[in-house]
């Protein structure tokens, strides 16, 4: 048996006639956090798109176990145990913090005892739950929509640059959660642009560049050598 939570092997996907990803292979161990650095317009979004059915592939296979996502359709994927944040959040915003909850739990038949938990990582949302979620601050959004991808109790979480536009006191909190959702053996893939939200967190980083992953390192060589990230990514 394999180690690996989510196997991407060979992943070519297009929008129209451009190709995005060219032969994309990653393999995402069980209980890790693995990061995607690259520039923008490298493939990053568009891997995790794919893994959730919402852009197809045209060659390779996306594995979540035992189970092939890309013959799945896009509505399937989370109910097979994977969650996605993507950026902005989208979240229903006329709804309020407990209805956008309620939406989580139903993609899977979750209950109260899901919901108790989820509500215990994130406490401020508690205070909320009558709340309308398009009245909470960013941070709280942000909380709110990573509640609401765990009510489904993922195997595995895609977070597409959860710390964007928030203060440091709530990326520390984004960073808290991922660390503690690692402990209870969800594997995580994040998408990120700031390295240094990404060091104190990841186990690996796969460095992604023109549709292709380049290479994949332990966070350690990241300490080691910031020439890497300025060679892939371009900023130190």
């Amino acid at each position: 048996m394999t180690d690996a939570a989510l196997t991407i092997d060979g992943l070519d996907c297009f929008y129209g006639a451009t190709q995005v990803l060219r032969g994309l292979s990653l393999e995402l161990r069980k209980g890790e956090v693995l990061c995607l650095l690259g520039r923008n317009g490298a493939g990053k979004t568009t891997a995790l798109k794919a893994v959730m059915g919402l852009v197809g592939a045209r060659a390779g296979s996306i594995r979540l176990g035992e189970i092939d996502l890309t013959r799945l359709a896009a509505h399937e994927v989370p109910r097979a145990g994977v969650a996605y944040v993507p950026q902005g959040r989208r979240l229903f915003a006329e709804l309020t913090v407990a209805e956008n909850i309620e939406i989580g739990l139903m993609t899977r038949g979750r209950g109260r005892a899901t919901r108790e938990a989820v509500l215990d990582l994130f406490p401020v949302l508690r205070e909320r739950l009558s709340q309308r979620s398009g009245t909470l601050s960013g941070g709280e959004q942000q909380m709110l929509a990573m509640a609401r991808a765990l009510c489904i109790e993922p195997e595995v979480l895609l977070l597409d640059e959860p710390t964007e536009g928030l203060m440091p006191s709530m990326i520390a909190k984004i960073r808290d959660t991922v660390s503690e959702l690692r402990t209870r053996g969800v594997s995580t893939i994040l998408v990120e642009q700031r390295v240094d939200a990404v060091i104190p967190v990841a186990d690996r980083v796969a460095f992604i560049e023109n549709g292709r992953n380049r290479e994949t390192v332990g966070v350690e060589a990241l300490r080691d050598d910031p020439q890497m990230v300025r060679r892939y990514v371009g900023v130190g």
